[in-house]
């Protein structure tokens, strides 16, 4: 079978967390050509109309679909596979739906919500509501893609991108439904702030917001403003949980969504005074404290059986809510009364042999071939069972 590896184009300067695709790329090709396949490695190109023009000359059988962001933007990779799917070629991962309601971490959390599956409570302001949801209607009226250049109707992905404007509006109208404006100022609460948009911690802020009074609250509006201006991306607060870290990986069978066991971080090595979250360092500065002082970890006191069949749970219901398809991860906290929390459903995770993904299939006995193979042969399936919960 000729399957074609693509990827977002990623230029010399690229920062770490996004030359690390090159990394999945090469390493998902190798297994690939173990696996007896004709495999090419290619960029997606810097715009749809590229990335139509790449699949017309290549005409692969199935696309093996590793690209993390379109138009500079980590969200709008849902474009890759609305246009993938409307040219009918099979490819592996999740679809433009899944893509694009975990890719906008706001509207996820708001379908976590609306599912009654816990998730920390968030602050998104107003006005970054209000200006995004008129932001994306005048983009989506002027007819044109997201790099303001290529007319959509230039490109397969015209109705994509019609379908999904559509379930923009209204699912940002929930996320603003379900932030909590209103806190109560008779404790201090604790949040950290986040863009809706990036991943892999690169649109982290790692340093907790404190709110005790009004003004800090104000303070803290205002701050999400002015990093959603500068980015041009939607920034919220959520409310931070002081406790353990987990994350399930979550990979498509015949019989439906396989759980891999679970993988702990453990902060053991962290000082009190230091904030106990994985941010940028930790994965993505070899040199740093960080970065050595986040191992995983996979063996648990029979005590925790409990909460790993919790998080278990919890992981296949995200899979069904979503409607996941290939592989992801999702991550949790876990408060000192035992609660997990839902951080972050990753439709896209990271495929590269030393990344966690890879690490918790090993668990289970897994090759990184057997990982490949499953993935893809989960896109060539020609029933939904892969999406259901047995």
């Amino acid at each position: 079978m000729r399957v074609l590896v693509i990827h977002q184009p990623v230029p010399p300067q690229a920062t770490q967390d996004n030359q690390d695709v090159l990394v999945q790329a090469s390493a998902v090709a190798d297994a690939l050509t173990r696996l007896g396949h004709e495999v090419v490695i290619h960029p997606g190109g810097e715009s749809s109309a590229e990335l139509v023009q790449l699949l017309y000359r290549e005409r692969p059988d199935a696309v093996f679909k590793l690209v993390e962001a379109f138009f500079g933007k980590d969200f709008f990779q849902w474009l890759a596979a609305g246009i993938l799917t409307e040219l009918k070629i099979p490819f592996t991962g999740n679809d433009e739906d899944a893509l694009f309601l975990t890719g906008d971490k706001l509207i996820a959390k708001s379908i976590l919500n609306e599912a009654g599956l816990p998730t920390p409570e968030w602050i998104v302001p107003h006005e970054i509501a209000r200006d995004w949801l008129e932001s994306w209607e005048r983009m989506c009226l002027a007819g044109k893609s997201p790099d303001q250049h290529a007319p959509l109707q230039a490109v397969a992905g015209e109705r994509v991108f019609r379908r999904i404007q559509q379930r923009h509006a209204a699912r940002w109208r929930h996320v603003v439904r379900h932030s909590v404006f209103d806190l109560d100022i008779g404790s201090p609460h604790e949040f950290l702030c986040k863009s809706g948009w990036s991943h892999a911690s690169a649109g982290l802020v790692e340093k907790l917001c404190r709110i005790a009074t009004p003004d800090d609250e104000l303070q803290l509006l205002n701050d999400l403003s002015r990093r959603s201006r500068e980015s041009q991306e939607p920034w919220f607060a959520e409310r931070f949980i002081n406790g353990r870290e987990f994350n399930l990986s979550v990979i498509a069978g015949e019989n439906g969504p396989i759980v891999f066991p679970p993988a702990e971080i453990d902060f053991s090595a962290f000082p009190p005074e230091r904030l106990k979250i994985v941010g940028y360092s930790a994965k993505w500065d070899p040199d740093s404290f960080e970065y050595s002082a986040t191992p995983r970890r996979f063996a648990f006191p029979p005590e925790d059986e409990p909460l790993l069949r919790q998080l278990e749970t919890l992981a296949q219901r995200c899979w069904q809510v979503f409607q996941l398809r290939g592989y992801a991860r999702v991550d949790f906290r876990v408060d000192p009364n035992g609660q997990p929390w839902i951080l972050e459903i990753n439709t896209n995770p990271c495929l590269s042999p030393d990344a966690g993904f890879a690490a918790a299939a090993a668990q289970a006995g897994w090759s990184l071939d057997q990982v490949v193979a499953a993935i893809l042969a989960d896109a060539l399936r020609p029933n939904d069972s892969s999406r259901r919960i047995n």
